[in-house]
């Protein structure tokens, strides 16, 4: 990808790498193992940003 982005929309895709991590181990533990999945996660191949 080139270089030079606009700032927010470096802002936006650094937004959509923060929020695609895995569901913390430390919440798992806290809910009983009821929310295990993240349920906004992607895959950079198969779904496509809008950013």
């Amino acid at each position: 990808m080139a270089r030079n982005k606009p700032f927010a929309k470096k802002l936006r895709l650094l937004k959509a790498v923060k929020s695609n991590r895995r569901v913390p181990a430390w919440v798992i533990q806290r809910t009983k193992r009821n929310f295990t999945r993240h349920p906004k996660k992607r895959s950079w191949r198969r779904n496509k940003l809008k950013a």
